[in-house]
């Protein structure tokens, strides 16, 4: 089985190339102000134009954005895909609108929870934000991996929240997922990228 793998929250030079030698399939950009990981659409435009015709492709994240800010990075920076964090109608709407492979992230606590239907090209399964927090998404917290198994998913999925170089190869294993996504389980600081850990990241999700 091969493990798709995505770094995310990719802010230097340092962590494209090290996503881009390891063999990751796409890099995550944050356009969310609150985000330790954010970047501008002016940070980001040479940092996407550095990727290579055979490298990661380029996924934007937004979280609950206007239209006018997802057009804003659009016009600046070439994205391959985007990361939504907002309703289902919300993601399937700026599909429509703005033609682009979307992937919505849903936050889960019980099997209850798993998207039984969806209308964009994927989804981030993670899980809920613990209470008060300020960000979305898993915030480096994991929920119990065998929740997926046997889901007959609408759509591809990945993998997200809490995963690291040393936990990974569990996750996929119990979870079943085809596809895992890593931000602060490859850092050395928030917003600092290893390229040791993104190595040891990939080689260990792909080793089953």
């Amino acid at each position: 089985m091969t493990v798709r793998v995505k770094i995310c929250g990719i802010r230097d030079e340092a962590g494209l190339d090290a996503a881009c030698a390891a063999g990751a399939d796409w890099v995550g950009f944050v356009f969310f102000s609150r985000s330790p990981r954010h970047v501008t659409a002016a940070q980001a435009f040479p940092l996407a134009r550095h990727l290579p015709p055979d490298g990661p492709r380029a996924i934007g994240l937004f979280v609950r954005p206007t239209d006018d800010e997802i057009r804003h990075v659009l016009d600046t920076v070439r994205l391959d895909g985007l990361q939504i964090y907002d309703t289902a109608a919300r993601a399937a709407a700026i599909r429509a609108r703005f033609g682009m492979k979307v992937w919505l992230a849903a936050g889960i606590a019980t099997r209850d929870d798993l998207p039984q239907a969806c209308a964009v090209d994927g989804l981030v399964i993670e899980s809920r934000p613990p209470a008060g927090a300020q960000r979305p998404g898993g915030n480096a917290q994991a929920f119990d991996w065998s929740l997926t198994g046997g889901w007959q998913a609408p759509v591809p999925w990945m993998l997200a929240g809490g995963l690291r170089p040393d936990n990974v190869r569990e996750a996929v294993m119990r979870s079943g997922a085809r596809a895992v996504d890593v931000s602060s389980g490859v850092e050395t600081a928030p917003g600092i990228k290893s390229p040791a850990l993104i190595e040891a990241f990939v080689q260990a999700a792909r080793s089953l």
